[in-house]
């Protein structure tokens, strides 16, 4: 779980990156740094639902502040 975790937020992290390189190079005359931004946002919300997943199967367990 730990693994997937790292992955999704590995992804998220590197389509920012590449929105970051979209914007700079194209400067506005492509959507590519909407799309780059979708996907993160996609990413994002699939995390979430993955982690709310795992909390209700069991798979991990909140640990609260320590």
């Amino acid at each position: 779980m730990k693994i997937l975790v790292a992955v999704a937020f590995f992804l998220i992290i590197f389509s920012l990156g590449s929105a970051l390189v979209y914007l700079m190079k194209d400067k506005g005359k492509s959507n590519r740094t909407v799309k780059a931004l979708a996907f993160r946002v996609g990413f994002s919300i699939c995390l979430f639902i993955l982690i709310l997943v795992a909390n209700h199967y069991g798979l991990i367990q909140p640990t609260g502040i320590r």
